[in-house]
């Protein structure tokens, strides 16, 4: 095990692993065209990126544009509600969508020889989705359905939930991706049409294709398909509210006799990654792996989980690919016995020394080798791949700064993660929340 250990750094320490074979185009109707090639397997990953989201909705639709993701499903004049899927599960591929606060993708898995088929189809319903009001009431109930299992029925998420509306007081960010209920309930056949013909275009999306595929190919099919799809004069400037300055932290106590495992979380503002301007984030980064990106080695862990033994779980958390400021988050679960109030205490204490020792070196210097390891694995998942430079390019950044970002982690400084923390680490900037049963908050 220690030789491994000792040729996986050496491999590591040697191996350029960030020269993705990526080629970029643009159809004349202004869609974007992203290939990576992935010759080791004979399957491919297409996918389509919109450049809208939860956050892009407007105000009293919450939830529109997760719902529009569900009647994307519904057919178009030649394929059936629910036969699009059916026809890629035939070809022994998978499909599905997800939607975000910033984008929404839909993607399918398949043999590389059946691209063109899946680009048909996926080009036939970018527009010429057909709804019926039977759609809209069917796929209503299942997202209100949705979000009574994930949300309502959950406290966890209720409290995120609640922590992002108190952490984004003007920012469209604190509306859940999932909408308000009483929106939802109110979401029309006319409202998903109107958010459909404003948005799902090509000069607002993106097309991935990752896998064993050759460029030219790839956009001699992106012009049959997609090409002929004229552009929308409907699409405008994502230009967001802001966020005024926060004079003090915000704090909530969610109690509720489903919880099983108090915790405390609180979540900070943080900047996101900006195109071409990328190393404060990247600072943040590994802060976040510092504080609590392992379960046994982070700052807090080992003081928390090991050192005092006051916890059970403790994390801190970033991701930075967004379209405005993101949030950084720090996690502790205590033992049974010790109340969230202590446990806070505790959390702080360490921040604190972490704020006054600085970076210990070794734990550094194996993080950002962890850090890279981590990224030549991903490397190894076309469908990954795929996900990282779609969402990327959904939030504005380009293709050199996803190439450029391991190695712009590998030269982040301590000096550059501690002025990170003071900046981050601001409880003006803070929500801090409980999540705790009825009878403790009593």
């Amino acid at each position: 095990m220690r030789r491994l250990g000792f040729g996986l750094a050496l491999t590591l320490a040697a191996w350029p692993v960030w020269a993705d074979t990526v080629s970029t185009f643009k159809l004349d109707n202004g869609m974007d065209v992203v290939v990576i090639e992935d010759h080791r397997a004979p399957v491919v990953v297409h996918m389509v990126w919109y450049k809208i989201g939860a956050a892009d909705e407007t105000p009293g639709h919450s939830g529109i544009a997760h719902f529009l993701e569900h009647l994307m499903f519904q057919g178009t004049k030649d394929v059936a509600p629910g036969d699009l899927s059916k026809i890629v599960a035939a070809q022994g591929g998978s499909d599905n969508a997800f939607t975000t606060l910033d984008y929404t993708a839909y993607f399918q898995r398949v043999a590389a020889d059946r691209l063109g088929l899946v680009m048909k189809l996926e080009s036939d319903r970018m527009h010429n989705l057909n709804l019926t009001e039977d759609d809209v009431t069917t796929e209503r109930k299942v997202i209100l359905d949705e979000r009574t299992e994930r949300t309502d029925s959950n406290p966890g998420a209720l409290l995120s939930e609640q922590m992002a509306a108190a952490q984004y007081m003007n920012h469209p960010y604190g509306i859940p991706v999932i909408g308000w209920r009483h929106e939802m309930e109110a979401l029309s056949r006319q409202d998903a049409l109107d958010f459909y013909h404003a948005n799902y275009a090509p000069n607002n999306a993106i097309l991935v294709v990752a896998g064993d595929v050759k460029p030219d190919d790839v956009l001699a099919l992106a012009k049959q398909y997609y090409g002929p799809i004229p552009p929308s004069d409907a699409i405008k400037p994502r230009i967001r509210p802001t966020e005024p300055p926060q004079l003090a932290e915000r704090r909530l106590v969610l109690a509720d006799a489903r919880v099983a495992q108090p915790y405390v979380v609180r979540s900070y503002l943080a900047t996101e990654r900006n195109p071409g301007d990328q190393r404060q984030a990247a600072a943040i980064s590994l802060l976040a792996e510092l504080l609590g990106g392992s379960g046994t080695t982070s700052v807090l862990a080992k003081a928390l989980q090991f050192d005092t033994q006051r916890a059970v779980y403790a994390s801190a958390s970033y991701d930075g690919v967004s379209v405005d400021a993101d949030t950084f988050s720090l996690v502790v679960v205590p033992v049974p016995g010790e109340s969230l109030a202590d446990a806070e205490k505790a959390m702080d204490e360490v921040v604190a020394k972490f704020m006054k020792d600085g970076v210990n070196a070794a734990d550094f210097a194996r993080i950002k080798t962890q850090v890279m390891a981590a990224q030549i694995y991903a490397r190894d998942n076309t469908q990954g791949l795929a996900r990282e430079y779609g969402a990327a390019l959904a939030v504005g950044l380009s293709v050199k700064d996803v190439q450029d970002w391991p190695d712009l982690l590998q030269s982040i400084t301590a000096d550059e993660v501690m002025a990170a923390a003071k900046l981050v680490l601001n409880r003006h900037n803070a929500v801090t929340g409980y999540l705790t049963t009825e009878e403790a908050a009593q």
